[in-house]
């Protein structure tokens, strides 16, 4: 039996992630859909069309067919409450309902997710337990994993939880970790002195205490007393100390029942937190920021990837999505077990 010529859709696609590694893998992206009316416009200054959409106002059968069904979608609570009569009670009202509901019209023989690492956690595993046992009654098989994009060759500590599913019971193993230790340099443009990405006067001078009176290894306290007695800084106090990488991490509190992480500097030969929608990654030995272009490349986006938007939705957009090179990785396991043990073709 010959490959098929493999059709997949794009749910909650952001800025387009999956449509990246969609079309490494050769997969036609016959239909998307996201809320978020900026996400739209990148989507179409990089791809050349327009999402469709509130997913939730969209009939499954106005779907074209297809094959995978790509999504990272919001970690929400189920109800659990009451008797339940399959998807339909149990996962109701979320969006991963909705997802449910198209796999139960098409029934694609693949289907790829993406969500945070907290999913594993959330109400105690149950939500997990939720999407797992939904995904079964459906008639699929998840392989799930939580991987870590610094593994895979990005400069940072983003670890997701990414689920694989197949029509029929068949064994998958997700990428190998490629191994190496990916820094910041290989990223940022040392030149780049651009005013708009220099710290606050406040963050400076608090950076600069820190190395003008802690010795490697110590935790030094800040001056607490700008802050409001009854506040959490204000009662314990705000500390700072720089980790064996060369990060420089402040807390609030030094015992462990009161410490709250307040800061992360990371530098260049280290690896940046986990950009996220509200935080852009800060350096603190070039005293500045992320660029838009360097975010681009913590996420595995290409150079060129376009932002018709303001560099605040750009940043805001890169911390919605997804780290590119793994999302291409895992797609291309997928669809070579598919190929291999399902349609029983070679490469």
């Amino acid at each position: 039996m010959s490959k098929k010529n493999l059709r997949g859709i794009d749910l909650f696609c952001g800025i387009g992630g999956f449509r990246l590694a969609m079309e490494t893998c050769h997969v036609k992206c016959v239909f998307s859909s996201d809320i978020d009316k900026f996400a739209r416009q990148t989507y179409e200054a990089n791809f050349g069309d327009v999402p469709e959409g509130d997913i939730t106002k969209i009939e499954a059968s106005e779907i074209p067919t297809f094959d995978i069904l790509a999504a990272g979608f919001p970690c929400q609570p189920f109800s659990y409450a009451g008797l339940k009569e399959g998807f339909k009670d149990e996962t109701r009202g979320t969006l991963f309902f909705e997802i449910c509901r198209i796999l139960d019209y098409h029934k694609p023989p693949m289907v790829f997710l993406e969500n945070v690492k907290g999913l594993v956690s959330h109400r105690n595993g149950k939500t997990l337990d939720t999407i797992l046992r939904t995904l079964r009654s459906l008639g699929y098989y998840p392989h799930w994993k939580v991987l870590s994009s610094l593994d895979y060759g990005l400069p940072q500590k983003r670890e997701r939880w990414y689920c694989v599913a197949f029509r029929k019971d068949v064994p998958f193993e997700f990428p190998k970790p490629l191994g190496g230790h990916p820094t910041l340099r290989q990223i940022v443009d040392i030149n780049d002195n651009s005013e708009n990405l220099k710290l606050s006067q406040f963050e400076l001078n608090r950076i600069d205490y820190h190395f003008a009176h802690a010795k490697p290894g110590d935790r030094i306290q800040h001056d607490n007393s700008k802050y409001a007695p009854n506040t959490k800084k204000g009662k314990y106090g705000v500390y700072s100390f720089q980790k064996a990488d060369g990060s420089l991490r402040f807390h609030v509190g030094d015992k462990a029942k009161t410490q709250i992480q307040e800061a992360f500097y990371a530098c260049l030969d280290t690896y940046a937190p986990t950009i996220i929608a509200g935080r852009t990654p800060k350096l603190w030995d070039l005293r500045r920021k992320l660029s838009v272009l360097e975010s681009k490349r913590l996420q595995g986006f290409p150079d060129d990837f376009k932002f018709p938007v303001s560099d605040a939705q750009a940043y805001h957009q890169l911390g919605n999505s997804v780290s590119v090179p793994i999302i291409k990785l895992i797609m291309k396991s997928m669809i070579d077990t598919y190929n291999s043990t399902i349609l029983n073709v070679s490469e």
